[in-house]
């Protein structure tokens, strides 16, 4: 089906008959960087964006772009957190789904796909609210749709979509980083927070000025009240207030709009503060604020969390917290739990903290809805420095990774004046070694870098450059089939491969 870019009349296609079948709603603008007839590259083959889905949820909307593949394979560059998910349509829901009252946030399934654990991260209800250019099917306007998101060890995003009948529609996506896509024919480089909206606060009449185009959350700067803007403009404002001077974890030492650049895991990016909140712990049920209960929970702290965004890449977090700063990117899939211990991307973590939490102060645009009395349920995991969080609330689980930060890292990559370097506390020092253990020390670095050099080796040796082209189009589809020849031909004369690689990652809508 195409819908007019003029009339916005829906045509469905019948053999070589076109009819009219009714009419779009007209698109949120949300100054996304994408547009159709922008063209990139996914593990080595080339696509084109034909059309886009835009859904509307309690939260907001959010956009699942269709591309069509050299060779003419179907696929959903969907958003995800502000970052996307590349998301191949299967031909049937996988078997032995549980039925759909079963499907809630945190449940494990064991689907009979590759062995992989799965988990429910969201369920989400929504509708189609509208839609753009050419679309492989004819999408129900205005029904609901249930949503279930699930997430696997290897990485992977399960998609199934509940219509008001029939089979759920089902896709497995990876995460793509659009730097990873060599994109072309983007919307002209209007940066989302240059393409400002104004709207009057609810509470106090003063001026909302919003930034981002993702925005669903900003508080006003002059009487501090939450608003939510999810719903966009024109739509009734709801707002939650906030007491002038109430932020009991204190002010942002890194003041809102400020640009950085710092390398959090995806290479140097220029990172602008867009958002700050501070959340505190809550006691466990049976205890009392300061009071030790039962399980040993016995202290009330706060930290602070600003959100960082960038054009390129996305949305990460900064966290100042009673062990020092550290950083955080939502991930894609989900790690592997066993009691205490979490398998990631080849680490082990330990669980350290498992505690409740909530939101007392914020400040700036964010693309999820705040609500500042939610209670939100952690579980944090440790390997060295780096840092595995899981967060849980009613409908989504979420999680993020990351690693310490020195305090000296960031007044630089800011450009703090000297005065507020005082007030960054240091990142406590990971490991301590006395002077005797020095030579021991240098020993194990030495043994632990030859291990790594022959692990290299080998996985150059026996690598599979066609693995990830056969997971997303089919072992035997014409991709795979390329991916084959080509990777003979590199190896016979260069020693090269086939294929790519995407990376970055996210949570939810």
């Amino acid at each position: 089906m195409a819908v007019c870019g003029f009339c916005r009349s829906t045509l469905a296609r019948d053999g070589e008959a076109l009819r009219r079948i009714g009419a779009s709603a007209e698109l949120f603008d949300d100054h996304s960087p994408l547009q159709l007839g922008a063209a990139g590259r996914w593990q080595g083959v080339a696509f084109t964006v034909l059309g886009r889905l835009q859904l509307a949820y309690e939260g907001g909307r959010w956009n699942e772009w269709h591309v069509l593949f050299d060779g003419g394979r179907s696929a959903w560059l969907a958003e995800d957190n502000g970052r996307y998910v590349m998301a191949m349509p299967q031909q049937a829901a996988p078997p032995g789904l549980p039925a759909r009252e079963l499907l809630l946030p945190g449940a494990a399934l064991a689907l009979a796909l590759d062995g992989r654990d799965w988990r429910v991260a969201a369920v989400v209800a929504a509708r189609i609210e509208a839609a753009q250019g050419e679309l492989p099917s004819v999408p129900r306007l205005g029904e609901p749709v249930q949503v279930v998101e699930l997430r696997s060890t290897g990485g992977e995003v399960g998609s199934l979509e509940f219509g008001t009948s029939g089979p759920p529609a089902w896709a497995i996506g990876r995460a793509a980083a659009l730097a990873d896509l060599a994109l072309t024919g983007l919307r002209e480089a209007v940066d989302a927070e240059l393409a400002s909206r104004t709207l009057e606060c609810p509470s106090c009449g003063a001026s909302l000025e919003i930034k981002l185009a993702s925005t669903r959350s900003i508080a006003c700067r002059q009487c501090h009240a939450v608003v939510d803007v999810s719903k966009g403009l024109g739509a009734e404002l709801t707002h939650h207030e906030q007491q002038a001077g109430a932020a009991e974890g204190g002010g942002p030492q890194i003041p809102l709009g400020a640009t950085g650049r710092l390398d959090l895991g995806e290479g140097p990016q220029d990172w602008q503060v867009v958002g700050y909140q501070v959340r505190r712990t809550e006691p466990k049920p049976g205890g009392d604020d300061g009071d030790e209960d039962e399980d040993g929970y016995d202290e009330v702290y706060f930290w602070r969390e600003y959100l960082l965004y960038s054009r390129a890449v996305g949305f990460a977090f900064l966290v100042d917290a009673a062990d020092g700063w550290s950083w955080a990117v939502p991930v894609t899939g989900v790690p592997r739990v066993r009691g205490e211990q979490a398998q990631w991307q080849g680490r082990s973590y330990r669980q350290t903290e498992a505690y409740a939490s909530r939101t007392t102060w914020v400040l700036g645009e964010f693309y999820w809805r705040v609500r500042l009395e939610d209670r939100t349920q952690h579980v944090d995991y440790r390997a060295g420095p780096r840092r595995l969080n899981r967060e849980q609330t009613t409908d989504e689980v979420t999680w993020s990774e990351g690693d310490s930060l020195d305090a000296s890292t960031l007044a630089r990559a800011f450009s703090l004046p000297a005065a507020a370097h005082a007030a960054l506390r240091p990142a406590v020092p990971a490991f301590k070694a006395d002077a005797g253990s020095g030579a021991l020390f240098v020993r194990i670095a030495v043994g632990l870098l030859v291990l790594f050099i022959v692990v290299a080796v080998v996985r150059q040796c026996s690598r599979d450059d066609c693995a990830e082209v056969r997971a997303t189009f089919g072992p035997e589809s014409r991709e795979a089939q390329q991916c084959r020849e080509r990777g003979r031909y590199a190896h016979s004369n260069s020693g090269g491969s086939y294929g790519g690689s995407s990376g970055g990652g996210g949570g939810h809508k």
